[in-house]
């Protein structure tokens, strides 16, 4: 699934699309991992399976992306993520808590975005609390670390055909945030705080 990834941002390479990660040497190694990230396009899961696949990111992701997209339905499918209603809470909160077990025990990270939806300008959204709530609960170990995601929706500005040429993706990492030390509303206040304010309009 990673070279499948690779392939994948190599085909967007031929558009003149490139990819930056900044601050990937602070994301903490050998402990569980909460990345939450603002949500831009489809191509920001492509581009940090491969980037961060060190990390065996598995994501929080609406039931809607689990057919019908070549490579991230599959991925999605079989890859260890959770497919979402995002219509029906009692059915999201046990696959949630069953990931966040899942990395808690096995040292291995989730990404969530908690925005619900992508972002078809760049412009943020307001976060949704619940389903990092239930990650933070169950994972008492991790870190939460925050991503910026700037100019990943100008890949689909005008819809799944013509791509966006010459797009330069950047993935920005914060500081980390050990769940231990905070209580999930300072939390989740710092989270949106510092990932918001990197986003580039």
């Amino acid at each position: 699934m990673d070279y499948l990834n690779f392939f994948l941002v190599r085909c967007t390479n031929l558009l003149g699309t490139t990819y930056q990660f900044e601050n990937t040497e602070s994301i903490p190694k050998n402990v569980p991992i909460i990345f939450v990230a603002n949500h831009q396009s489809l191509y920001d899961i492509v581009a940090i399976i491969w980037y961060l696949r060190d990390f065996h990111c598995k994501f929080v992701s609406k039931k809607e992306l689990g057919k019908g997209i070549p490579s991230v339905s599959y991925n999605l499918n079989h890859g260890g993520s959770v497919l979402i209603d995002r219509k029906d809470s009692k059915q999201a909160i046990p696959l949630i808590k069953g990931l966040s077990e899942y990395i808690e025990k096995n040292t291995r990270s989730a990404l969530i975005f908690p925005e619900g939806t992508r972002s078809r300008t760049g412009q943020p959204k307001s976060f949704a609390q619940s389903g990092l709530k239930i990650l933070c609960k169950h994972a008492p170990s991790a870190y939460v670390v925050p991503i910026t995601i700037n100019n990943s929706w100008k890949m689909v500005r005008f819809g799944a055909f013509p791509m966006g040429l010459g797009n330069r993706l950047k993935f920005t990492i914060h500081q980390p945030l050990k769940v231990s030390e905070f209580s999930f509303e300072e939390l989740m206040e710092q989270t949106e705080k510092v990932v918001v304010e990197g986003i580039q309009i």
